[in-house]
Parts: C-alpha cells; structure tokens; sequence
C-alpha cells in the first residue's frame, strides 16, 4: 500500500511595523522630503511613526492595497492626520465626498461623475485654450521674466477653474483657505496654527461661497444645487461638494502644473521633444505629478485588527499613505528620481486610486494640457532665472516660488 504524503502546513508568521522616529511633519522633511521616502520604504512594508502614533505606507504596491480596500482601511476617520472619530481631535466637518466609504459614496459619486463626465469637461476646452493663448500673449509683452507660480500658473488656474465652477473668486481668500486645508490635515504645529491665524478675516466669505446665491448660474456648482432641488442628494450636499471644490481644486493642479514647469526648465532638450509634438504635453504634466505629487499624504483608519503584506496592523489605528514615496518607489519605476515626459506614468498615484480616485482628475490634466500647449505653441525656451522656493504645507508638496525666463520663439 503506497504511503500517503503527510501535507506541510506552514503558519504565516506576521511581524510588527518596525519604528521609524522621523518626523514627516517636521519644517527640514517638508522642505526636501526625499530621505524621508527612502526611509520609509526601506522600513518596510509598514513603519511605525512614531512622532505621531500612526502607521506609515511608502511602497507603492502597499499604498495603492491601502487606497482599493475601504472594508480594512476606511475614510470615516477622515483622510488627515488626526482621527475624526475621536473626542478632542481638532477637526472639521467630514466632507460627504472624500471622507465616506461605499456603498454611500458610490451613490454621491455617481452623480458628481455625471457633471465631470468626459463630455462635459470637453466643453471647457475652448474656453481653457483661449484663456492659455491670452495669458502667455500678455506675458510675452512685458519682461520676460516671470515668477511662474503666481503670474503664470495661479493666474491661469484662477480664471479658468473658478469660470468652470462658477464660484466666488478672491485670490487672498483663495490662497489663505488653501493653507488652511492642508495644514489642517497634518498636527496641530506652528504651521497649522498659522494657517487658522491667517484665514480668519476669511471664514465668512467662505462659508457664503458655498451657498447658492453666490455661485454662478450654469456652472458645476450650480448643478450641484439643482440634484438637490431634484431631491438626488439629500439637502446641504450641495454646499458641502462646494466647498469640497474651493477647498481643494485649485491649489493641486497649480502644484502639479508648477512642478512641471521647474522641471522641464531643467531639462532643454525635453522641452525641445514636447515642441515637436504639443501633444506631448500632458504626459510631461503626469511626470510632473509623479515626480512632486501635490497631495503627499493621506490617511486612512484600520477598523479591526488586520494584515498588510504580511505586517500585522491593529484595530483602530491611523495609516498614512505617503503617495510621494510611492511615486518614486524603485520597485515600480526606472530611474524614479528622474523627470522623463517620456516616461509611462500609467499607475503613478498621485490622483489616489479605488474608489476615492481623484474627483477632478479630469479637469486637472485639462487645464494642465492647455497651458502647456499654449507655451510651446509660443516659447522656444523655459530657462530657470532664480532658485526656486518650496512652499512648507503639512500636506502639500508646493511650490512658492519659480522663476523663469520665457525665450518667445
């Protein structure tokens, strides 16, 4: 009689996050966060920060994991650094679209997707396009010299994002609830309490901004308060998707945008290659992204004990998931510290992923493409005429000043 294998059962040995005692948050990381990243990814799959009592994800393999499972990582404990569910965090309210797990979610998401459809923000294009020309015309008459992040890039986010949305415009406004949003996603720390300091001659005007009497008829906000007329979105949904939009619509894209263009100004001969071809131009803004991704962090909460690729997390716990490290994790991309506008970006993170994806990817890569396009129709050159400086934001990776020389052709 042959004898019968006795089956090897082997027992998954999980392990603990090993500790990592830097501080993501600290003014110097901020500034140049790039040791911070290899750190974390050198840790392992998962890292215990211990500045903040939070798990860290810098892989990318493991954020993208983090960001497709809501049933072990949720956003009901909001999507910063503090835990909204918790007595005492300083918080504000959740937003109905970004901090909501499926099937909830879906259903509000379903009906922001129809008035983000493809179509519809095709629509914008020709406004978008004139808007670039008129923009890059104006400052091709004067110096020359420009400090792109406020005459090139804000200037022309401003007007078209604010035209396509139909909200309130005040740059000082604009600016200061910015660095609100994003400083509150992080500690309480100086930046923080300088943020809330400065927005308050502000808060008024903001929370008129979302009501329905000071957006524009025909504009996406607008559209918002007519689903809810309709009675497909429950009552102050509306406000609440509209101030989702003011908050955070802008001040991404002008990141994303403005990276883009410090690299490139680097780079003569990648220049040279998107000339050949305008097309060419939102590739280059999708390695802009991947390079400086504007939302480095986001988080999400453990709701029970669970396993991340083979690290044990515990129940009701905060994960960060660095985006910025992912996008240059060596086990994804060639050369990741490289800009290449060659490069096949497809995965890269910085628009999220899952169900919480980027709401408005779409017009991002849009207004992106068009002001782009409308520099290389019109400039021969981008050459650096100045260091740049980095902007510190506890969640941001922006730039506060760029300046360029534009060499019309």
């Amino acid at each position: 009689m042959p004898l019968i294998p006795i089956t090897e059962v082997r027992m998954t040995v999980l392990t603990s996050p090993a500790p990592l005692a830097i501080d993501p948050y600290a003014m110097d990381v901020l500034r140049h966060p790039y040791d911070f990243h290899e750190a974390l990814r050198a840790a392992g799959p998962v890292a215990e920060l211990t500045a903040h009592g939070v798990y860290g994800v810098g892989g990318h393999a493991e954020a993208q994991e983090v960001l497709k499972d809501h049933r072990r990582f949720s956003t009901t404990g909001g999507i910063g650094l503090a835990d909204a569910r918790k007595p005492g965090a300083h918080f504000r309210p959740l937003n109905q679209l970004l901090e909501v797990d499926p099937p909830d979610h879906t259903k509000l998401r379903a009906v922001v997707n129809r008035h983000l459809s493809p179509a519809k923000v095709r629509g914008w294009r020709a406004d978008m396009e004139r808007d670039a020309a008129a923009l890059v015309e104006r400052l091709l008459d004067g110096p020359r010299e420009v400090e792109a992040v406020e005459h090139l890039v804000e200037s022309y986010i401003f007007k078209v994002f604010v035209d396509a949305v139909g909200v309130r415009f005040d740059r000082d406004a604009i600016l200061a609830i910015g660095a609100m949003s994003f400083n509150q996603s992080g500690p309480p720390n100086d930046l923080y309490h300088e943020a809330m300091r400065r927005v308050q001659p502000y808060l008024q005007w903001f929370e008129d901004s979302q009501q329905r009497q000071h957006v524009r008829e025909g504009g996406l906000a607008w559209q918002f308060f007519l689903e809810e007329d309709a009675g497909t979105i429950a009552p102050g949904t509306a406000s609440n998707l509209t101030r989702t939009f003011v908050r955070g619509g802008m001040d991404s894209t002008i990141a994303g945008i403005g990276s883009t263009l410090l690299h490139l100004s680097r780079q003569p001969a990648q220049w040279q290659w998107l000339r050949e071809d305008p097309s060419r131009a939102r590739g280059a803004f999708e390695e802009g992204t991947r390079m400086e991704t504007p939302f480095q962090v986001t988080y999400r909460v453990t709701l029970a004990d669970c396993e991340l690729a083979g690290v044990q997390l515990q129940a009701d716990r905060k994960v960060g998931v660095f985006l910025g490290a992912a996008n240059r994790d060596p086990r994804r991309w060639e050369r990741p510290d490289d800009y290449d506008a060659r490069r096949n970006t497809v995965g890269h993170l910085a628009f999220g992923a899952g169900d919480h994806n980027c709401i408005g990817q779409m017009m991002a890569r849009l207004e992106a493409e068009c002001l782009l396009a409308a520099l290389l129709a019109r400039v021969k050159a981008i050459e650096p005429a100045g260091a740049p400086e980095w902007r510190p934001v506890n969640q941001m990776r922006t730039l506060d000043r760029l300046p360029l020389r534009l060499v019309p052709q």
